[in-house]
């Protein structure tokens, strides 16, 4: 138990870089909480803009070529994955993070 003292002890009494540490701690919660809402809220928008795409490409008014789709893969991609594993290694308290995006998708209607 002297463990688990030392940790709540830490996270009430302590500074990190001026700010209290409950601060820091929250942060990820928070940021999770957005992002999971805007993301909700953009997932309903993109099923409805592809299936308007399908529609398009189906009945000829639009063309989707797999070359054009698979160059802007092979330079964006990489971009992606970057930002990806950098946004998981700066969040110290990732699950924080991975609870708040939960409760964010969650809270979404």
């Amino acid at each position: 138990m002297g463990i688990l003292e030392d940790v709540f002890g830490f996270i009430a009494s302590g500074n990190f870089g001026g700010v209290p540490t409950i601060v820091w701690m929250l942060l990820p919660l928070i940021i999770g909480v957005i992002v999971g809402y805007f993301l909700h809220k953009f997932l309903k928008i993109a099923v409805i803009v592809g299936v308007i795409v399908a529609i398009a490409s189906y009945l000829g008014y639009l063309s989707l070529s797999t070359s054009s789709m698979a160059s802007l893969i092979e330079q964006y991609g990489p971009v992606v994955v970057h930002y990806g594993t950098l946004l998981i290694g700066i969040l110290p308290l990732g699950i924080g993070f991975i609870i708040g995006f939960a409760v964010g998708f969650l809270i979404s209607k």
